[in-house]
């Protein structure tokens, strides 16, 4: 697990669902600065948001914890952008 890497993919589905780091941290009740430190891989999430976080971003832990969305999980439009 790269931090940095999944730093990036928080901050990608965060825009993805067009949110600001201050409304996700509202979902997550924490501040806007631990979204901040995530993003940019300067610390995880802690534990007990992982589940939250996975909601808030309609992702699965394994997906975030890879940093990476699983070809399963992508809509047909995402997986023929990758292509």
């Amino acid at each position: 697990m790269n931090q940095i890497i999944v730093g990036q993919f928080i901050a990608l589905k965060r825009k993805e669902k067009n949110l600001t780091q201050g409304q996700l941290a509202e979902i997550l009740n924490i501040s806007n600065k631990a979204i901040s430190k995530w993003e940019t891989g300067k610390s995880m999430p802690d534990y007990s948001l992982i589940n939250p976080l996975c909601e808030a971003l309609d992702v699965t832990v394994s997906e975030l914890l890879e940093g990476q969305a699983s070809y399963n999980s992508m809509n047909e439009k995402q997986l023929i952008d990758l292509l």
